[in-house]
């Protein structure tokens, strides 16, 4: 018996108050009384407990109160028991609920006792009730653990869709910096160096500097669409341009038997990208070494240069580095040795 009563055809059962006073000759006004009273009173609280909901037990228990107090004077009050089941099933946890029914059952039973009516309208008021209250108690605790377990797949595909979302953000976020980091820092070295050029040499860097800003607006709308693919091999040439315009020399050392998977290589060349542009800002280097090969059951890159070093705490790039490559199984770290070497290490079964 659900609160809101969608199902108003419930209420037809309580024509069961009817059945003594209509057919026993004995019945009198009293009987007649009590059953249109006791049907007005339960209409009435089941209103108030539509519109404002009974804590716990309160809402069999009112009902199973009304039936017990028009029992003695009218046999069809264990109609109420049934009803008193209905609640019990639909609201409370189903342990509590069948302690109910078995509670309901006794009462119902314990109502020949008291009952007035004669022997015929006394069994009529046992016999149904006491299927009716299993039937009705069990059928609305399978449909209430139905609503709970409906409104708990709700509640966890919207907790899973906010996660997709904030994943999907980060995601955004963290492709975004990478790869606009690089492209930015080249163009703004190449558009320094051009400033320094003649005009001739300089319209042509210009040119370069306009080719690297459009191919970084065909690659934020890749990342925003979620279909990037990065290719390693593209990344060293666009590093050795970078490094290049910096005035850093660029040796790249690569096993050619190394065949990435494409996540893989994804997220190498992102890193490959993060520590080129850290090495363009910050290293202050003259040369740079890369290096991609299988070590001790992993495929490592290595990015060293010569420069200043750097020891500090890890920036956006570097911490969207990390979360991509941890994803994968692998690790990140940075060496301080004269300059800095950056070692991005994953698992060869998941790499190659």
């Amino acid at each position: 018996m659900k609160r809101d009563w969608s199902s108003l055809w419930y209420l037809v059962f309580l024509g069961y108050l009817f059945l003594q006073p209509a057919f026993d000759p004995a019945a009198g006004v009293a009987a007649w009384t009590v059953a249109i009273g006791s049907i007005v009173l339960f209409v009435a609280l089941l209103v108030r407990t539509t519109a404002h909901p009974l804590p716990g037990h309160w809402s069999p228990a009112l009902i199973a109160l009304l039936g017990v107090l028009v029992v003695p004077v009218n046999a069809g009050g264990t109609v109420f028991f049934v009803y008193a089941a209905g609640s019990a099933g639909a609201l409370l946890a189903r342990r509590s609920a069948t302690l109910w029914l078995g509670g309901l059952t006794a009462l119902t039973g314990a109502s020949a006792l008291v009952s007035t009516a004669p022997p015929p309208y006394v069994f009529l008021s046992i016999a149904p009730p006491l299927v009716s209250i299993w039937i009705v108690g069990l059928a609305t605790m399978d449909e209430a653990d139905r609503d709970r377990e409906a409104a708990g797949m709700r509640v966890e595909n919207a907790r899973i869709e906010h996660l997709a979302t904030l994943s999907e953000r980060e995601r955004i976020s963290r492709d975004l910096h990478d790869l606009l980091g690089q492209t930015l820092t080249g163009i703004v070295v190449r558009s320094q160096l051009a400033q320094r050029l003649p005009a001739g040499d300089a319209a042509a860097e210009m040119a370069v500097v306009e080719t690297m800003a459009r191919d970084a607006l065909t690659e934020v709308r890749a990342t925003v669409s979620g279909w990037r693919q990065v290719s390693l091999d593209d990344e060293l040439v666009v590093a050795r341009d970078a490094l290049a315009a910096a005035g850093v020399e660029l040796e790249a050392v690569r096993d050619d038997d190394l065949v990435l998977t494409p996540s893989a290589e994804s997220a190498l060349a992102l890193a490959l990208r993060e520590a080129v542009t850290n090495v363009v800002r910050h290293a202050g280097a003259g040369r740079c070494i890369v290096t991609l090969a299988r070590a001790g059951g992993e495929v490592r890159l290595e990015v060293a240069d010569d420069g200043s070093g750097g020891g500090g705490a890890d920036g956006n790039g570097l911490s969207g580095m990390r979360e991509r490559i941890t994803a994968l199984g692998g690790t990140v770290r940075r060496v301080a040795q004269g300059g800095t070497a950056l070692v991005v290490a994953l698992p060869e079964r998941v790499a190659a």
